[in-house]
């Protein structure tokens, strides 16, 4: 229950990331919205994966976000359609930038630090 809290959390600060609402400096245009992006696949991949190890889960998580990412290179007239759509839109995007990559391991590294901060609290309180 509670990493589908996070994932929806996560989520909800990216899409308010992308409309202004999180007031991120300016100079960092999308790019924090791409970390939150990478830090929802990790959370999705842990939640699909509960007893991965966290070196697995991130090393899975940034080849899916990189594939994702080098996907977006791939500009087929079905796949535009596809892309047409929102949601699609928002889980594949849609032009391919290098720098998104660094956006990917940031948000992953930083999952993976929450994720290892979480696990030491749950252990002082046992």
């Amino acid at each position: 229950m509670g990493l589908t809290l996070l994932i929806a959390a996560v989520i909800a600060i990216g899409l308010a990331s992308r409309r202004g609402y999180v007031p991120f400096p300016a100079v960092l245009g999308n790019y924090p919205g791409d970390a939150l992006w990478a830090w929802v696949v990790l959370l999705c991949v842990a939640w699909l994966r509960p007893a991965i190890t966290r070196g697995r889960l991130m090393a899975c998580s940034l080849v899916i976000a990189f594939a994702i990412e080098f996907l977006q290179l791939y500009q087929a007239p079905w796949m535009q359609a596809v892309r047409a759509n929102k949601l699609a839109y928002l889980v594949l995007g849609n032009g391919f930038d290098p720098l998104d990559l660094l956006a990917y391991v940031v948000g992953i590294g930083v999952g993976a630090m929450v994720d290892r901060l979480w696990e030491r609290q749950q252990r002082r309180l046992a």
